[in-house]
């Protein structure tokens, strides 16, 4: 009996508890451009809640701040290097697709 109670039981696994990535003095505000870019991914999107591990309240005064910092031109839209790769590759297929039709 004791061995089944034990499955059931979960494990008790040592927890270390991460700290908050905005701590209490950190202003969000759209010109603190070094806390804003954490927040950011490589191509510019905003990252989710659940991976920055922020609290709603902050979620939405980050987002309020990376939009508005957008708008300054303090932050691009897209990540413009990723963009431009892309758009050469195609305009490169375009070139090959025309070429076919004349020739």
């Amino acid at each position: 009996m004791d061995k089944s109670k034990r499955i059931f039981l979960k494990s008790k696994r040592s927890f270390r508890r991460r700290l908050p990535p905005i701590q209490s003095g950190d202003r969000i505000d759209y010109r603190n451009m070094s806390l804003i870019s954490r927040f950011i991914s490589e191509q510019g999107k905003i990252l989710s809640r659940r991976v920055n591990r922020l609290t709603l309240k902050q979620q939405r005064l980050i987002t309020i701040a990376i939009k508005q910092a957008r708008i300054l031109s303090l932050l691009p839209f897209l990540n413009n290097e990723k963009q431009f790769e892309r758009s050469e590759s195609t305009a490169r297929a375009a070139g090959l697709r025309t070429r076919k039709k004349i020739g």
